[in-house]
């Protein structure tokens, strides 16, 4: 089949390099998870060739690249387009990529039956089940998505900064309070905002070594965005935490952090977002107390010794 001309070429040039750095340097690790974080960018019969991937792996892993041109109604010119766009040289190098990712999932057994809607009368172990494989799938993506020399440079930030800002809204909000929590009780002194004057005026009096963490799963929320822009305009060093590398909030950022996320037809990217970025988080959260160890060390002791009075006391004695 001949396509058009117009088919988004132009745009490749867009995805082809800094959302590459931003995935990692080995294209052969998360190609799945790749081509479903880079779908957005594509236009055209790129995205196409990108849907057809993702509709049915198994199948583009065996298919020739007429083959898959054909049923994604491209040309090979443009899968091979798609092919250097995810960072490989070539064709063979992206099946070899997506048989080596399909076929861990089957000998680890996983059941990624997860687009079809549930029904009012499914039962709960299939709804708990269905849960279960969406969020193991978007852990694995997001281990193999996520750049640790990135949550690495954001850790030793994080442990010589003077001031930590938060920012996030909605259900971005609930997981930086969960950050802030986790901070505080080691001794960073970190503070998660939700309303935006109060977010501003704290932005206002960041300074050189600050740090300041937005968080947004489509990377494009404009007062986590407006926030995190007054921060760095400050001076202080700059976190996104996003499933999106190219979003003007990843953009902004001088450190960027990636989730992934498996959508469904009963939870949107949205929710389906909240755990890989919890465990993102949690493991930015270690990595900062193992840099401030004896630091970190006194302090959780302190506050746990703080508020061990106030809890239940056991077998009838009185709570110390």
């Amino acid at each position: 089949m001949v396509e058009p001309q117009a088919d988004g070429t132009a745009r490749t040039a867009v995805v082809d390099s800094p959302a590459r750095d931003l995935l990692g340097a080995n294209p052969s690790h998360g190609v799945l998870v790749r081509v479903r974080t880079l779908l957005p960018e594509f236009t055209g019969a790129l995205q196409r060739v990108a849907e057809q991937v993702l509709d049915d792996p198994a199948a583009a892993s065996r298919a020739t690249i007429v083959e898959l041109a054909e049923r994604s109604g491209t040309s090979p010119a443009t899968v091979t387009r798609f092919c250097r766009a995810l960072g490989f040289d070539g064709y063979a190098d992206l099946r070899l990529g997506i048989a080596s990712e399909t076929g861990r999932a089957r000998s680890a057994g996983w059941t990624v039956d997860i687009g079809r809607e549930i029904q009012p009368g499914d039962p709960l172990d299939r709804v708990l089940g269905q849960i279960m494989a969406a969020d193991t799938q978007a852990m694995h993506d997001t281990a193999s998505l996520l750049d640790l020399g990135e949550v690495d440079r954001a850790a030793a930030a994080i442990a010589t900064a003077q001031r930590v800002n938060i920012f996030g809204a909605s259900g971005s909000a609930l997981v930086g309070e969960e950050m802030q929590f986790s901070l505080h009780r080691i001794g960073v002194p970190a503070w998660a905002w939700t309303d935006v004057h109060n977010g501003l005026a704290s932005a206002a009096l960041s300074r050189q070594g600050d740090v300041a963490l937005g968080i947004s799963h489509s990377g494009e929320t404009g007062e986590t965005i407006e926030l995190v822009a007054e921060a760095s305009s400050r001076g202080a060093t700059t976190i996104a935490l996003t499933s999106f590398p190219q979003s003007p909030l990843a953009e902004l950022a001088d450190i960027v952090l990636l989730t992934a996320t498996q959508a469904t037809t009963f939870r949107p990217d949205a929710l389906s977002a909240r755990h890989p970025q919890l465990v993102v988080l949690d493991l930015l959260y270690v990595a900062v107390a193992q840099r401030t160890h004896e630091r970190s060390h006194a302090a959780f002791q302190r506050t746990a010794q703080a508020v061990h009075g106030h809890k239940a006391a056991k077998d009838g004695a009185a709570p110390i």
